[in-house]
């Protein structure tokens, strides 16, 4: 029997498995947020933490070729972890759904429903209470990269991703007994799964779409497609080979989805770094990036990027850099939504400085979607970044970098042609800095849960703090 005309009931003893595996996992799980979050109240807290439920969900992708039995698969794995199926047919048969209907009258033309909208489809029915509580499992989807990012771009993103794999001769020769009963809508199969009663027997016809042409081209086309989704999700990967009894697919599919991978990071971090110049915001970011794998995202940097590489937004920018005045936020926007939306920022997450400086900006940032899941304020008086700034100094010949009272040159003949870059000047760093504390209260209103860090201390020091900020539950601050 293979994985696509298996019986449609899970053997009781993987059912009685999967119970004890998900009551353990229950059980670890508590404990874990117990000895975390340290509660006043621990019988009160365990109550609301079971209500939610929400910490170790199924959120799986199970992709195949035709016939590799990956909706099998998906129905056993939603009924033994008690999850929700999401498949294109039942993702367009939503009722009282406009999106639903246009995606309806759209299948029934093309056979396919637009990738726009199937995106929509699945962030509103992810969104529902029963896939927050319980998670999802989604069959055969996404099916192009595209897809695949547009997905993880909205900020859905799955913990496994399941790909079935068999030779195509096999899958073509599995198509090829597929039976189907008009009135049932059961699958069954001349080799592997013939019902016994004549009367289904009978009654069973040859589904359309399911000729030795038909399944080469759908094969060819899946082949080209698998393998530009495949670096959409590095890590959390696994192909599993289809070419065996539907049982052994099963239980390697669920021993997999059982696994959790680790990381440094205990959830996918989204950094926002505020404070004023000189405050040590890209040492930290530089610091961040390196421990987390994240990607350091300088808005400064990204402008300046954007000019170097005579990009489409770039050749915009060029204009307000000569002319020495201020980039319009929505362009600030459009270059920093550009980088936020690739590939590295969704997986890996980042930590972002330089933007936003005030609340217009960030109420910008927030509207599409741009929300970071840890906030830090890196608090360095003026005095001190007075210090930090006005002291630094530039050789015009080596290009070497240092700072009159940290970093003082070796000799009196290089301190002699040391040079100030103009925005270290006195003047100016006063202004920023004038600048950046008229808009910080309104930033840390908007930003309710940021926490406040004293940056006028060692740089290693500070970074213990922000990564305890990270690794931890928000407290309300941080000395």
């Amino acid at each position: 029997m293979d994985a696509t005309t298996a019986p449609h009931h899970i053997p009781p003893e993987m059912s009685q498995y999967g119970e004890e595996n998900h009551i353990f996992e229950i059980m670890q799980n508590m404990l874990e947020q117990l000895l975390i979050h340290q509660p006043k109240d621990p019988i009160l807290f365990m109550i609301n933490h079971l209500q939610l439920d929400n910490d170790n969900v199924p959120k799986i992708v199970i992709l195949g070729p035709p016939a590799s039995g990956k909706t099998t698969i998906a129905m056993w794995l939603c009924k033994h972890l008690n999850s929700n199926l999401l498949t294109v047919e039942n993702l367009i048969a939503k009722e009282f759904s406009s999106l639903a209907a246009a995606a309806r009258k759209h299948y029934q033309i093309n056979k396919r429903v637009p990738s726009m909208q199937l995106v929509r489809l699945i962030q509103d029915r992810v969104s529902e209470e029963d896939c927050v509580r319980r998670g999802w499992i989604l069959d055969g989807i996404p099916e192009t990269r595209e897809q695949a990012l547009m997905i993880q771009t909205v900020g859905i993103t799955p913990r496994h991703v399941i790909v079935l794999s068999a030779p195509d001769t096999v899958l073509i020769e599995r198509n090829l007994g597929k039976r189907i009963d008009p009135q049932t809508g059961e699958i069954y199969h001349t080799t592997f799964d013939w019902p016994s009663e004549s009367e289904i027997q009978d009654r069973l016809i040859v589904p359309v779409g399911i000729s030795e042409l038909e399944t080469a081209g759908k094969l060819l086309e899946y082949h080209r497609n698998i393998v530009r989704i495949f670096p959409s999700y590095p890590k959390i990967l696994k192909v599993i080979s289809a070419d065996q009894p539907c049982v052994d697919v099963f239980y390697q599919a669920l021993t997999y989805v059982q696994t959790n991978h680790r990381s440094n990071a205990p959830f996918t971090p989204r950094v926002l770094l505020c404070g004023p110049m000189g405050s040590g915001k890209s040492l930290q970011a530089a610091l961040l990036a390196q421990k987390y794998s994240l990607v350091n995202v300088c808005c400064g940097q990204l402008l300046k990027e954007a000019v170097a590489d005579k990009s489409k937004f770039g050749e915009v920018i060029q204009p307000f850099f000569e002319k020495d005045m201020a980039v319009p936020d929505s362009l600030i926007m459009k270059v920093l939504s550009e980088r936020l939306n690739q590939q590295d920022c969704i997986q890996k997450g980042w930590v972002l400085h330089g933007f936003p400086r005030d609340l217009d900006q960030a109420l910008m940032m927030d509207s599409l979607g741009y929300k970071p899941n840890r906030v830090f304020f890196l608090n360095v008086p003026f005095d001190s970044v007075l210090e930090r700034l006005t002291l630094r100094r530039t050789d015009p010949i080596t290009g070497e970098r240092y700072h009159l009272m940290y970093k003082p040159p070796p000799t009196t003949e290089i301190q002699d042609r040391l040079l100030q870059n103009p925005k270290d000047a006195e003047e100016h760093v006063k202004l920023k800095m004038d600048l950046f504390y008229r808009n910080a209260t309104e930033l840390e209103e908007f930003y309710g849960q940021a926490l406040t860090i004293n940056g006028d201390q060692d740089p290693y020091t500070v970074f213990e703090y922000i990564e305890s900020g990270i690794i931890n539950p928000l407290p309300q601050k941080v000395p």
